[in-house]
């Protein structure tokens, strides 16, 4: 091959071997000389005194460790069982039929059904503040429980407040609801000594706390203290004779009554009903410490 020839063949080979060299060194250059992206600071740790922010659980659930007990009157399933409410219980200082399937609007809505509603929003109310609910019956049993057990339930789990829901079945006319407070009875398995201080001041805050939450009056046709108070108190009522932790009935309104039956027929106001349910244990528990 002429020498020519050889030295273009040589420049031919070599050129695209240095040019590649040198597109790599530039590159690695480049990559060299980049600046590297800042890294975050380190996070500092909060001052020990630093207050809790608002999201806190210990803002978010100021009951927690506190237990309540709520007892939806009667049953949805008492009707079809007749014979087990007919069988006589304990009640403190006699003996009651078991239970009763309960009162109900002249259109048919049952107070059972009414009971379970509030019951549930009270429930879903007071888990929020991080209180702990038992339900004594929650339509998951065919009837009942017996008056006896109602109150049994509430003992066993040390509550420190017990509601029993209801709505009362008086006549056409007769509206407002009431809060049903334990007399002071010691006389067979009775004794309520022990609780009627309590469940007063438990049924002093439902009173204002329902009234709150529901725009309602407390019933005038039980007398002029029951009106003035919203309070009345009976010796009768097993749920009250047998309990020994604090313990009141709610008699939300008046079945019987269109006016009242329009506003406990109505989902809304049921919601703001276990609104004052919840509302009222609250503030009964936040006062005694």
């Amino acid at each position: 091959m002429r020498p020519a020839r050889r030295a273009f063949v040589a420049a031919a080979v070599l050129l695209p071997l240095c040019l590649a060299g040198t597109l790599v060194w530039l590159l690695n250059r480049a990559g060299g000389e980049q600046t590297p992206a800042p890294r975050p600071p380190a996070p500092t740790a909060s001052a020990p005194d630093a207050p809790a922010p608002s999201g806190a659980p210990e803002a978010e659930a100021p009951l927690r460790g506190a237990v309540v007990v709520l007892d939806p009157g009667h049953n949805p399933g008492n009707a079809e069982h007749p014979d087990e409410l007919a069988r006589l219980v304990d009640a403190g200082n006699h003996r009651k039929p078991c239970d009763t399937a309960g009162t109900a609007t002249d259109g048919g809505y049952p107070e059972a059904e009414f009971t379970l509603a509030v019951a549930r929003a009270a429930r879903d109310r007071l888990e929020e503040l991080g209180a702990t609910v038992v339900l004594t019956q929650d339509a998951d049993r065919p009837f009942g429980p017996c008056v006896d057990e109602r109150a049994a339930i509430g003992n066993e789990a040390g509550a420190d407040a017990v509601v029993s829901v209801h709505a009362d079945g008086a006549g056409p006319g007769q509206r407002g609801f009431h809060v049903i407070l334990p007399a002071r009875v010691r006389q067979g398995t009775a004794d309520t000594r022990g609780i009627t201080a309590p469940s007063r001041a438990l049924g002093t805050h439902l009173v204002a706390a329902f009234t709150a939450a529901t725009g309602s009056e407390p019933a005038r046709y039980l007398g002029p203290r029951t009106a003035a108070s919203g309070l009345d108190v009976r010796d009768d009522l097993a749920g009250l004779n047998l309990s020994a932790v604090p313990k009141v009935f709610l008699e939300c309104g008046n079945m019987r009554d269109p006016d009242d039956a329009a506003l406990l027929t109505d989902p809304r106001w049921r919601d703001r009903a276990g609104r004052g349910v919840a509302d009222g244990v609250a503030a009964f528990l936040a006062d005694r410490g």
